[in-house]
């Protein structure tokens, strides 16, 4: 090669453009840009102010609205959480009586009467029938298992059908939950507090009360037990406290009470009924109206088929099959009976009890079924449907042991007024036995004689009293058999006042008759009042052969669970008051009223029947109190505001009733003569032996024990036999 040539460059190429090796390389210069040409500013119109005001408002208001929602919800949300803090555990929440429950039985050991709160028993959701589980949240709350407590939708639908009707927002219809409505039952968690509550229907009326702040502090009572309890533990707390009617409290004791069987084993229309109750439980009971219960009971069936629960032929077959009480619950009442006892007893045991209690009782349920049957068919066949009359009626035995009662017409009714006990009345010509037992007791014969004529008496303070008999005719000369079996007032009056009233009282007095007798000559009429207990009562004295009883039906009271009694039989025969020969010639007096005097129509077929018939002044009340060897009846009438009875006397109606009341209770039975004792009649009077002297100074002649007696007022005699006795 030619030195004259320029060899190249020994390097390699380029790997970098634009820069040689080692050389850092230059960043590429920005462009700038054009500048943007300024726009001349926009002037705003009134109407974008206003929407620019208005929307910044709406904002605040949303961040107010949203700020207060979250405290209020935080503030409701620990009061909630609070409450739930403070609820009880779940079994002391199940018995939510107030009281407890008396159990009356019969004389046989029956149950026949229920008072007080009963309770079957504490029962779960999941232990009891799921048909009446099914029908109570049918029937009160379709949607409990999904709501929190409340139901909006609930509330907003009652607060526009209480708005359509006219009332309040919050007046009628609720929408409350299961939930709300065991909140109620549980009082919000408050008890009753005998130093803060007159008395428990105030407690009871508090708790009920609808004002806004309750039904807010409803609302977070419900909230929090949802917080604190399951679904099924507040329905079983619902289960357990609702008033189900007939006394009733709890699905235990309802499904006892009306079919004689558990709670787990009711059918379709057993549950629907009970669950029916809900609503109204006293109106709807079916022991009150078993038609109206049964109705409602047809409502819940069809809501529970349309909800799912049954399908269309269960719903068709319970709908031909409604359910009916049992044998038991239909004979369950008691009625006058039982409240006479509930009333009778000490009333820590009874009517303010917080235990269960058991009463055993002296009621005979055939001879209470045969009074109540005779009074119906008398007053059905005998009385008009418009009149108001009443009636009370006593069987009982010859220890006072009481075996039926009646308190008026409505044979069976329970709570009203006991005409049998309750009702002081004037007891009429009722009272003369007690006359003549004074009489018989102070040796007087029953075949004495006392005169019967008009008669007077001049009373301190009142003037001359001129009494008159019933009939205003007089029969002259009469024996003490006539006067009583014909009920003559004239010589019951002089007979009285002949042995002395302090005598006649402190005998009526010692049979029964405690009441303050009036210390006057009109006594004898009847004119003091008593009840038909304590008249009963005292003809059993005579009966039983004189001694005095005290009328009870409670035998034995004890606590449901114990065996010992806390007491027993508070009544029966006491002090002997007459003889027992003078009880059994009384008795005999007044077997004659019966088979041959005033109270013929008392006659029972095959008996010895001994009685009195009564009627008071201007016959306000019509009596008949008599007696078998076996049972001692009473039966009053009249009305219960004083008017006067028309065309009715104790010989009439009330002894029509007696003789119908003790022909059945007789039925079957083998008759029984009355314990009676006649007297010796009196020996003839001799004839007169003939005069031989002229001008015969006359001696009194002595009593022998063949010659009768004869009984006139105000004299000498009729004192000394007072003070001396009967000879």
């Amino acid at each position: 090669m030619s030195s004259s040539r320029k060899s190249g460059k020994l390097v390699a190429d380029r790997r970098y453009s634009g820069k040689s090796p080692g050389q850092t390389p230059k960043k590429p210069a920005k462009k700038k840009k054009a500048p943007t040409p300024r726009r001349a500013p926009r002037r705003r119109g009134p109407v974008a102010w206003i929407l620019g005001f208005f929307g910044w408002i709406m904002r605040t208001v949303l961040k107010i609205t949203v700020s207060v929602a979250v405290i209020v919800a935080l503030l409701i949300g620990s009061w909630v959480l609070y409450t739930s803090s403070t609820l009880p555990e779940l079994n002391t929440l199940l018995d939510g009586r107030a009281r407890g429950s008396v159990t009356l039985m019969d004389r046989d050991g029956r149950v026949f009467a229920l008072r007080g709160d009963q309770f079957g028993g504490a029962v779960t959701a999941t232990s009891v029938s799921p048909h009446l589980k099914n029908a109570v949240v049918a029937t009160e709350d379709k949607r409990f298992y999904s709501h929190f407590g409340l139901s909006p939708r609930g509330i907003a639908s009652a607060v526009r059908i209480n708005l359509s009707e006219g009332r309040g927002p919050l007046s009628g219809h609720g929408g409350s939950t299961i939930t709300q409505q065991t909140a109620k039952l549980l009082c919000l968690g408050r008890t009753f507090d005998p130093k803060e509550w007159k008395n428990e229907a105030e407690f009871v009326a508090d708790c009920r009360q609808g004002s806004l702040e309750r039904k807010i502090n409803e609302a977070i009572f419900a909230m929090a037990m949802e917080v604190k309890y399951s679904k099924n533990d507040i329905l079983s707390i619902y289960l357990n406290r609702a008033y189900m009617g007939g006394g009733a409290y709890g699905a235990e004791a309802a499904a006892q009470r009306y079919f004689g069987k558990h709670a787990a084993a009711l059918n379709p229309s057993e549950g629907a009924m009970i669950a029916g109750l809900l609503t109204a439980p006293s109106t709807l009971s079916p022991t009150s109206n078993l038609e109206r219960s049964q109705a409602r009971a047809a409502t819940v069936l069809r809501l529970m088929e349309e909800q799912g629960y049954l399908t269309a032929e269960q719903e068709a077959e319970a709908q031909r099959n409604p359910a009916r009480l049992s044998s038991q619950a239909d004979s369950l009442g008691g009625g006058y009976f039982a409240d006479w006892v509930m009333q009778s007893g000490p009333e820590f045991f009874t009517k303010d009890t917080t235990e269960d209690v058991l009463i055993s009782t002296t009621m005979d349920p055939r001879l209470q079924q045969a009074t109540e049957d005779a009074v119906d068919k008398v007053f059905r066949e005998k009385v008009s449907d418009s009149s108001k009359a009443q009636v009370a009626v006593i069987v009982m035995s010859a220890d006072g042991a009481v075996r039926a009662m009646v308190g008026g017409r409505d044979v069976d009714a329970t709570g009203l007024f006991n005409r049998a006990f309750q009702a002081v009345r004037q007891t009429g010509s009722a009272f003369k036995p007690f006359i003549y037992a004074t009489a018989l007791e102070l040796g007087y014969s029953p075949y004495d004689t006392v005169l019967d004529e008009p008669y007077c008496l001049n009373i301190p303070g009142s003037g001359q009293w001129c009494p008159e008999n019933y009939t205003r005719k007089y029969s002259g000369r009469v024996t003490l058999i006539d006067a009583l079996k014909r009920s003559l007032n004239i010589p019951a009056i002089k007979v009285s006042e002949s042995v002395g009233r302090d005598l006649v009282m402190r005998v009526a007095r010692d049979f029964g008759i405690y009441r303050d007798l009036q210390d006057v000559p009109s006594m004898a009429l009847g004119t003091s009042g008593a009840t038909l207990l304590e008249m009963t009562g005292a003809y059993a004295g005579i009966l039983n052969g004189g001694s005095s009883v005290t009328p009870y039906g409670l035998k034995e009271l004890r606590l449901k669970g114990e065996q010992e009694p806390l007491m027993g039989t508070g009544g029966g025969i006491g002090e002997r008051v007459i003889q027992e020969s003078a009880a059994r010639q009384l008795a005999w007096m007044m077997e004659k009223v019966v088979s041959e005097g005033t109270g013929g129509r008392a006659k029972v077929d095959g008996w010895q029947v001994a009685g009195k018939t009564g009627t008071s002044q201007e016959a306000r009340d019509a009596w008949f109190v008599g007696f078998t060897s076996e049972y001692v009846a009473g039966v009053w009438m009249g009305y219960d505001d004083n008017t006067p009875l028309t065309g009715v006397t104790g010989g009439g109606l009330p002894a029509e009733i007696f003789g119908e009341v003790m022909a059945r209770v007789h039925d079957g039975m083998t008759p029984q003569p009355l314990p009676m004792e006649a007297p010796v009649p009196p020996a003839p009077e001799p004839e007169p032996a003939p005069q031989v002297v002229q001008q015969p100074q006359v001696q009194p002649a002595p009593r022998t024990p063949g010659r009768t007696r004869q009984v006139e007022s105000n004299s000498l005699e009729d004192v000394l036999r007072s003070i001396f006795g009967g000879n």
